[in-house]
């Protein structure tokens, strides 16, 4: 009994003596040896951004134009760089890394990054050339159609610099629009013609620069588009004063059929995903679209009110048109524009978005209200020339979600305000 107490006793005091020690440990040490959450900062976002849009916009006939990209996930303009003077067209080379503005009214080129306003480097054309147009399927060479002295140029995307022939390549009167197909076998301009001129489709050589012979089977008014179909097979003209779309086949150079959209068809838009051709007619307040994966080019038609331009989404659900009611009263020449959306699988008319009324401004068709669909197809872009201002359609329910102001002119309000700029061309990158 006495050695059960003992143990008991013993046992008593062993516990104790730890459980003073941990106390003492305890005490001693304070905090150290807790486990500590220290947080870790994320990465700052990336300054840069995945997709962009690009607008061009006329500053008057004395006063250089600008250039504004947009970021496209954040609706806000990143970057802004002088170009020449009435700009009328631009095309992103290099998977979207480099800009080419066509300056009608100064005689230059100009090029910059996107993303940067400087440097801004300026290529100078013949004089007299008034550049209305610039296309590629090339990395290193950018043509330029010059309706002022009826040549197309060659500029060297590598250097810069004006290629030969340095007087550019002679085509027919008023070239409006080239096309090069993605093999880059062959340059296709469209030439507008002038009154009492009929108008011509040149077909060049790119290797050489060279002219191939006159395209057969074909009559020409006045061709005011040309596009090229993915697979190099077939180019397409559209006639605005016979109405007809052609369809050229770059192998024999002779036009293999035609289907008429209506006289006073002005705009044409390739949409590659669906390998389909949107052609626009205000005459006829309609917009055809021609399925061109076969030369029957089955057609048809959407009735819409006063047409414009077209955008299709990439993803190839939607098509976007651009329409402009025009009225006059004692007050003035006024313009009420909107976009009017349809369904890309049948034509049907989905919904119809209002911009900003305004006072008309610009008279150059389809340059009024350009259009351009965003990379990932999550937004539009209307250059809205009228109304100064470049409108962002959210696609995602087809709302608009911001006008932006266009940069600042030379021109002022009675009140001393400067007054924006007008936007008369959009273009989306990569």
């Amino acid at each position: 009994m006495q050695k059960s107490v003992f143990t008991l006793g013993y046992r008593s005091a062993f516990h104790a003596a730890v459980i003073l020690i941990l106390i003492t440990c305890w005490a001693g040490c304070g905090e150290t040896y807790r486990p500590v959450a220290t947080p870790i900062a994320p990465n700052p976002p990336n300054p840069g951004f995945s997709h962009l849009a690009l607008v061009i916009s006329v500053n008057g006939p004395s006063h250089p134009g600008a250039s504004t990209t947009i970021d496209v996930s954040g609706d806000t303009a990143v970057s802004q760089s002088t170009v020449g003077l009435m700009p009328a067209y631009a095309a992103l080379v290099q998977n979207g890394t480099r800009v080419y503005v066509a300056d009608s009214g100064d005689d230059t080129v100009t090029s910059f990054s996107p993303t940067s306003p400087t440097p801004v480097t300026t290529i100078s054309l013949p004089t007299g050339s008034a550049p209305s147009f610039v296309a590629t399927a090339e990395s290193s060479t950018l043509y330029v159609a010059n309706t002022g002295n009826n040549t197309v140029s060659a500029i060297s995307i590598i250097s810069n610099v004006l290629e030969s022939p340095l007087g550019g390549i002679p085509v027919g009167i008023n070239p409006v629009s080239l096309a090069e197909t993605p093999n880059q076998q062959y340059l296709y301009s469209a030439n507008r013609g002038s009154a009492g001129t009929g108008g011509s489709v040149t077909s060049i050589n790119p290797v050489d620069r060279s002219l191939n012979p006159p395209i057969a089977n074909a009559t020409w008014i006045s061709p005011v588009s040309v596009v090229a179909r993915t697979d190099s097979n077939r180019v397409y003209v559209l006639d605005q004063g016979s109405g007809m779309v052609s369809a050229i086949d770059p192998a024999t150079n002779a036009v293999v059929t035609s289907v008429s959209v209506g006289v006073g068809a002005n705009f044409m838009l390739y949409d590659t995903t669906r390998n389909r051709l949107y052609v626009a007619n205000p005459a006829n307040n309609n917009v055809t679209y021609l399925d061109a994966s076969s030369d029957a080019l089955s057609a048809v038609v959407i009735p819409i009110a006063n047409p414009v331009a077209v955008a299709a989404l990439p993803d190839g659900s939607r098509a976007y048109i651009s329409t402009a009611a025009i009225t006059t009263s004692a007050g003035g020449t006024f313009v009420t524009s909107a976009v009017t959306v349809i369904n890309a699988a049948d034509g049907s008319v989905r919904t119809t978005i209002p911009m900003t009324a305004a006072s008309k401004v610009c008279t150059s068709s389809p340059f009024e209200l350009p259009l351009a669909a965003a990379a990932d197809s999550s937004r539009v872009y209307v250059g809205n020339c009228d109304a100064e201002n470049v409108a962002i359609i959210q696609t995602l329910n087809d709302t608009l979600v911001l006008q932006m102001p266009a940069p600042l002119s030379a021109s002022f309000k009675p009140d001393g305000t400067p007054l924006p700029q007008n936007p008369v061309f959009v273009v989306a990158g990569p």
